[in-house]
């Protein structure tokens, strides 16, 4: 099979890169972010492995007024400081900070943010199938197979496998966690397989 032409994964951020936070709702200052175990060792892997990696997140506690966007700053700045300082590289990241019904197509399931990632990259949408989206919710799933991308479904966050058997679609892969999705990830960049689309989720 032909090599992939584009090796780029969209990652939500809470519950798949830091741990969700424990009232449920928001991270909203700096002591409450705290990385997923094993997030750190997979960002920097997905690096290595030369995958180029945006943050995708909905942040509606900024427009709701719950934080501000400079709290806001100050945490996107841990999380990259570390990353970086572990051997990885988060490309940008894409936070829709307003209220849910605002209306706009930067929030998740929308693609906007997928859409303005893929120009920063100059590749064109149909780029977008051999992308891949690790998320946590069924918000996160929607959106990647809007776009197109794959999908993969990490246990370590909000919503679990009793919540997907609600749903009306089913993620490409349920795994554990970040670390976990990177072994997928790289096994079928390394071999040029191709993941089951659209059937039945596969679990590791």
């Amino acid at each position: 099979m032909k090599k992939n032409p584009v090796k780029i994964v969209f990652l939500d951020r809470d519950g798949v890169i830091n741990e969700f936070p424990g009232n449920g709702n928001y991270v909203t200052q700096v002591k409450d972010f705290h990385f997923v175990p094993g997030a750190l060792e997979a960002l920097r892997i997905l690096t290595q492995a030369g995958f180029t990696m945006f943050v995708v997140s909905n942040q509606a506690g900024v427009g709701k007024g719950i934080y501000s966007k400079d709290k806001l700053a100050r945490i996107t700045k841990r999380m990259l400081t570390a990353v970086k300082k572990t051997g990885g590289k988060i490309k940008k990241v894409f936070y829709c900070t307003h209220r849910t019904d605002h209306g706009c197509d930067c929030r998740k399931p929308e693609i906007g943010s997928l859409v303005r990632a893929m120009k920063t990259v100059n590749k064109s949408m149909k780029y977008l199938q051999h992308a891949y989206f690790v998320g946590d919710t069924k918000v996160d799933m929607q959106a990647g197979q809007n776009a197109g991308c794959k999908t993969i479904f990490v246990l370590s966050g909000r919503d679990q496998r009793r919540d997907i058997k609600k749903w009306n679609l089913k993620p490409d892969y349920i795994v554990k966690n970040l670390l976990a999705a990177t072994k997928i990830i790289n096994h079928e960049n390394s071999h040029h397989l191709r993941l089951g689309r659209r059937g039945t989720p596969k679990s590791r």
